[in-house]
């Protein structure tokens, strides 16, 4: 009784897939008046086909792929393009794939344009990119990297005094800054930095201590703990 129901339901399929190029039908398909979507669902579940090889030989002879290992849907968008560019020698690039082409309700063209993405078809399974390779379809070129933009937040008093003391001990090999001298910072400002100093000294009191850090690793000695 369960093989004379599967014949039954195999007769469907094979009907659907005259038409649908695929057995990934999706759940509400239906033909030949039978639930025919739902049947190859229940089908596709681990296990079903214990016991029944045969049943399994019989779908996969209709459609090697009824069962895929990845998703369903996939699998229909991809057979409804293999069938397009059927007639064109089996390569996508002789028909015009774009965006809006749609087969059996489903955007193909879009779909397309999203698996040649450069993330999408890294993502894809080795089974799915040799399918789209065998028809001719490659991914584009992944987008270039945006250079990193330079930082636009603001830098403090405070800071600007600190890299103009660290410039100037590089270049004098020493932190012993006259009162009046002003150094010149490679973005072009000027840092008061003898009177910076001077200030900064009087009011150490109030310095965190991640700033006096700053400026004892720069060698004052009024600055360390």
């Amino acid at each position: 009784m369960a093989d004379e129901r599967f014949q039954e339901n195999l007769e469907a399929a094979k009907s659907y897939h005259e038409q649908h190029w695929t057995l990934c039908a999706p759940r509400t398909a239906t033909a030949l008046d039978r639930p025919i979507g739902q049947w190859l669902s229940n089908l596709r579940r681990p296990g079903a086909l214990d016991g029944h090889p045969e049943w399994k030989t019989a779908l996969e002879a209709v459609d090697e792929d009824w069962n895929p290992s990845w998703p369903a849907d996939w699998q229909r968008h991809y057979a409804a393009l293999r069938e397009l560019v059927a007639d064109e020698e089996g390569q996508a690039d002789a028909v015009e794939v774009l965006p809006g082409l749609t087969i059996h309700g489903m955007d193909i063209g879009k779909w397309l344009d999203k698996q040649r993405q450069h993330g999408v078809w890294q993502a894809l399974t080795d089974g799915q990119r040799e399918r789209l390779e065998h028809l001719g379809i490659i991914p584009f070129a992944p987008e270039p990297e945006e250079p990193a933009k330079p930082s636009t937040a603001p830098v403090s008093a405070f800071e600007r005094g600190v890299a103009a003391l660290a410039q100037y001990k590089t270049r004098e090999g020493s932190v012993t800054v006259p009162r009046g001298h002003v150094e010149t910072l490679p973005d072009g400002s000027e840092v008061k930095l003898g009177v910076f100093l001077s200030n900064t000294k009087s009011r150490r009191a109030k310095l965190t201590a991640d700033k006096l850090q700053a400026l004892a690793d720069l060698g004052l000695d009024w600055a360390e703990a």
